[in-house]
């Protein structure tokens, strides 16, 4: 669902409710030190921070970014180091830490499964991150948008407080060049990160269970057969559900509105998955109690939800783009939803945006913002001549991604997602000598009506919490309930981690 809109309270709150409560991995550093420089007004972060196992490392991390009653009103950001193959230590105790707070936080109260999902495609800050998570007691890892072959067996290691590394997906920067492509690898230190933490031996960590995000049996068979290590189960991703999409199989094609056309080959043979005897998840739309039923029935574990959840009250999304997206889409006006964008995001992948005003998806918005690439958690590795190792984005600066080999017609429409999906939630960065700040770029399933079911009342569209979706889910309920759930943000911090 994005950077930051799955956070803690929401997948506490899916959690409390009987669900696996994922929060999001991507941007997590960047999310942690904004919180911080907007002064953690309800102490939620830095509650946590307290509960890290190396006192020193946050520490020195709150004494550098936190401010006291937040940043002034129009004041940029600091920024945190940009993820690299070969990460500055300060980024990787940066990392190591918000996903720490996280988890930690989404556990808080409860002894419900939480899990967090990261991008296979964000190579550069997932081991620290996974580390993170393990910290705070993660029950499950989701990775997908790739093929995280490598993953299992670094969950085995990071669980013995073991180094890890993975293979980067590295590129020639020009097309026809010579010589082979190097091998590079992105390696992590759990001790070398935390050197107060493993001034004592420590115990393994619990290791956390591992679902692939596949949208096709043939990669499921592959990670079950190749992996580096035990693979837990499959979440099934359709092309209908929301953020980045698989492209389609063989030759792009678009129909007359400009979306990527999807065919037969693009369709998943349930009967495969239950072949595998593992469990699978169904992702896609899937909000409804007909369809989780129909799920159930086809041999899936349960489903994967996220549009429902992305506006229900929970949400880390920002109350203005709720309230946007549930007055225009509360009442059931299907008219204009979600347009599947195949060239909005830097990784190629088609992307789902929802084509709100005052958004990137505003063509004029979107030509008079100033290109910049700042925080980089997308761009791509890349081989130069001379063998040195760099990254690009089709989103940067149109001059600096062709001087590293990219073509200047694969820069066009592309989107600094990164930024957008900070805006998203609320933490849309200032540039210098901007009129305004970041502007944002929602995303959403093609089932994006189904918000009607939760947020239809007697006056109008109304708020939902993430426990009224599961509620309807199960059939437990046809309406949404008037009852609101207390939130535990205020509750005593739990005993002290293992």
């Amino acid at each position: 669902m994005g950077a930051g809109v799955s956070d803690y309270r929401l997948a506490r709150a899916v959690s409390q409710s009987g669900g696996l409560g994922v929060v999001s991995g991507t941007g997590i550093n960047t999310i942690l030190l904004r919180r911080l420089q907007d002064g953690d007004p309800e102490g939620n972060v830095r509650r946590a921070i307290q509960a890290f196992p190396d006192p020193e490392v946050a520490a020195r991390i709150l004494q550098a970014y936190f401010v006291d009653g937040g940043r002034e009103p129009g004041e940029p950001y600091r920024l945190a180091p940009m993820p690299a193959v070969e990460a500055s230590l300060r980024f990787h105790q940066m990392n190591v830490l918000a996903a720490f707070v996280e988890v930690y936080l989404a556990k808080e109260g409860h002894s419900g499964p939480v899990g967090i999902n990261f991008l296979e495609k964000i190579q550069t800050s997932n081991l620290s991150g996974i580390y993170g998570a393990m910290l705070a007691g993660v029950d499950v890892v989701l990775v997908g948008a790739g093929i995280p072959r490598e993953i299992p067996g670094v969950l085995d290691s990071l669980s013995e407080h073991a180094d890890v590394s993975i293979l980067a997906h590295v590129v020639p920067a020009f097309e026809g060049q010579g010589g082979p492509v190097p091998e590079v690898r992105i390696h992590f230190s759990p001790k070398t990160t935390l050197p107060g933490y493993h001034r004592a031996l420590r115990p393994p960590l619990q290791r956390p269970q591992f679902l692939a995000i596949v949208s096709s049996i043939t990669l499921a068979q592959h990670l079950a057969k190749k992996a580096s290590g035990r693979v837990d189960g499959f979440i099934v991703e359709h092309h209908v559900a929301g953020g980045h999409n698989a492209p389609p199989r063989g030759p792009l094609k678009l129909s007359s509105a400009g979306e990527p056309i999807y065919g037969p080959k693009d369709e998943t043979s349930v009967e495969s998955f239950r072949d595998l005897g593992l469990p699978f998840w169904l992702a896609g739309a899937y909000a409804s109690p007909e369809r989780f039923a129909e799920a159930r029935a086809l041999g899936a574990h349960g489903v994967q939800i996220g549009t429902a959840f992305a506006f229900c009250e929970e949400s880390g999304l920002a109350p203005r783009f709720k309230t946007a997206v549930l007055k225009k889409w509360g009442q059931g006006d299907a008219a204009e939803l979600v347009f599947t964008d195949p060239y909005a995001s830097p990784t190629g992948f088609p992307f789902k945006v929802i084509p709100l005003s005052d958004t990137l998806a505003d063509r004029k918005l979107y030509g008079v913002r100033n290109r910049v690439c700042d925080l980089g958690y997308l761009r791509q590795t890349i081989v130069m001549p001379d063998g040195s190792v760099t990254f690009r984005c089709p989103a940067e600066p149109t001059e600096d991604y062709v001087r590293k080999g990219g073509k200047a017609e694969e820069s066009i429409g592309r989107k600094c997602l990164c930024n957008a999906l900070m805006a998203n939630i609320g933490l849309a960065q200032f540039q210098i000598g901007a009129v305004h700040p970041e502007l944002p770029l929602l995303t959403a399933g093609d089932d994006l009506g189904v918000i009607a079911r939760f947020a239809r009342g007697p006056d109008g569209f109304r708020e939902y919490t993430a426990a009224d979706v599961i509620s309807v889910l199960q059939g437990a309920t046809e309406s949404v309930p008037e009852t609101r759930h207390e939130s535990p943000d205020s509750a005593s911090r739990h005993a002290p981690l293992p």
